[in-house]
């Protein structure tokens, strides 16, 4: 499958394939695909003959650089003109959103904009034979499909959200953030960390935890639970597990140890955590991101009892406390490279088929990094992926939410990292963060959403990605986040 590139009707000749990838009609990520681009031309070799998506980091004018996909297409010799295909997949989502949500009454502005997009759609479709003249109007009328869906999305998201909080939905415990433990002893952290939070979130590493086998250090974990106990904040902990292999102990793998062996030391490991903090945290995660970072090799029925010892690990010391299952990557782009992984929605769905006692699903959601699952996306797609996992039927948690405040360097370069709107500065990582906690707070299932990030610091994943500046300066983005605090709580 072939897709001709262009930009202001000229053939490209360089092209940066960031965050690439195909899927097909499921949205399964595809393996075993070789994506390049020559002369214009990028080109996806791949085994098998379904119809399939590609998706990409997609610059458009005006709006920034975000993953945007093309729709399910069959091969064919002619290279599709990628312009017009990607046009074409956002025109069918947000008409689609529109029907299901019935949103048709929106301002004449706004629907002079749609009709925009779809009369400039049907010109670049009569003029397909001419590729350079179809990218014009395909480019003209994604860049105004794109407004529209995102302001749709926003409208969508204001009366769900008034609803919710005239209807008293919201819980005592629904804002979080993220700290870091290496920040807690100074001066002014954990009093912005109050300020902004009902609850605050303690990261947890096996590997640094049990050093060796039977040998625990809960010095730095006894200390953030002291400090932040001290100020009255309710605590969520973890993950406890997470197989990511900087999470696991290097003992664990000493003398080839089998499932058993590795699920046993699993469960103790588990015990002995929850037990000497049930009193103090009452929200656990308890496995994270097991469907993407597999160090371990387990097959799927691995994963899937993995999932439900952990669980039961936890019931059994802290009958009351609440466990949460993370999951990573949440539009499995990773599938396509990582073995021994399991989509999120298949994932999702076996945890509960399988019959594993859970009480919510956490979802990361972070963008700002060229790395699989964070590069940018739009608010449509985010909302969309919501509705969708909201009929899992289990309550939800969005979980490690980060964004940048100023432009990043290397793969935090918004070149291959991505952009919304225009170039990342205080007042943008504001202007997200205001529609991002609406949209996601709007939702019926979403229990709660943690800022993964309160202050800048040198081992942040996505640079610049605080509310607070490493001295503890407050940015626009706090200030969103303590009014909106402010607003769900007011009566």
């Amino acid at each position: 499958m072939r897709f001709q590139v262009f930009k202001n009707s000229k053939v490209l000749d360089s092209f940066v394939l960031s965050g690439a990838y195909m899927f097909g009609s499921d949205g399964t990520s595809m393996r075993k695909v070789d994506i390049s681009f020559s002369e214009g031309i990028i080109d996806c070799e791949r085994v098998g003959r379904d119809t399939a998506a590609l998706a990409l980091l997609w610059e458009v004018e005006g709006f920034g650089r975000i993953m945007l996909p093309t729709t399910c297409l069959p091969e064919r010799e002619r290279p599709y003109c990628l312009n017009l295909e990607i046009a074409r997949a956002r025109l069918m989502q947000t008409l689609s959103r529109r029907e299901e949500w019935s949103l048709f009454d929106e301002s004449v502005e706004l629907e002079d904009i749609w009709q925009q997009a779809l009369d400039l759609f049907v010109k670049a479709v009569q003029r397909s034979h001419d590729p350079a003249e179809a990218s014009l109007l395909a480019d003209k009328s994604l860049r105004k499909a794109i407004i529209f869906s995102e302001k749709l999305a926003i409208t969508q998201a204001d009366i769900l959200f008034k609803a919710r909080k005239s209807s008293r939905g919201f819980n005592r415990a629904s804002l979080g953030i993220h700290v870091h433990d290496k920040s807690l002893d100074q001066s002014g952290y954990v009093e912005g960390a109050a300020a902004i939070s009902d609850f605050a979130v303690i990261s947890i590493n096996w590997a640094k935890i049990e050093t060796a086998p039977g040998i625990y250090d809960f010095s730095d974990l006894d200390r953030s639970v002291e400090t932040l106990t001290a100020k009255n904040m309710l605590l969520m902990a973890g993950p406890l597990l997470h197989f990511h292999k900087d999470s696991l102990p290097p003992w664990l793998f000493e003398g080839r140890p089998g499932f058993e062996d590795i699920r046993d030391a699993a469960y103790r490991f588990i015990s002995e955590v929850v037990a000497r903090y049930r009193r103090r945290i009452s929200r656990w995660i308890v496995i994270s991101g097991l469907n993407a970072w597999n160090h371990c090799a387990f097959s799927v029925e691995q994963i899937l009892e993995m999932t439900r010892s952990a669980n039961m690990a936890v019931k059994a010391v802290h009958p009351r406390g609440i466990r949460v299952i993370e999951v990573a990557n949440l539009w499995g782009e990773y599938h396509a490279i990582l073995p021994n992984s399991v989509s999120p929605v298949a994932y999702m769905d076996m945890v509960i088929q399988s019959g594993v006692t859970f009480d919510a699903f956490a979802l990361q959601v972070r963008f700002g990094r060229n790395e699989t699952g964070m590069h940018m996306r739009d608010m449509l797609q985010i909302t969309s992926l919501l509705d969708y996992l909201s009929l899992l039927g289990k309550p939800l948690f969005i979980t490690q939410v980060q964004i940048p405040s100023h432009r990043g360097t290397g793969d935090c370069d918004e070149k291959v990292a991505g952009v919304w709107h225009k170039a990342w500065d205080n007042k943008r990582q504001a202007l997200w963060l205001d529609q991002f906690y609406r949209i996601v707070m709007s939702k019926p299932m979403v229990d709660g959403v943690v800022y993964g990030n309160l202050a800048d610091h040198a081992e942040s994943l996505i640079q610049h990605s605080g509310v607070l500046t490493e001295t503890f300066k407050p940015k626009d983005g706090y200030r969103v986040l303590r009014r909106f605090r402010e607003f769900i709580h007011s009566k």
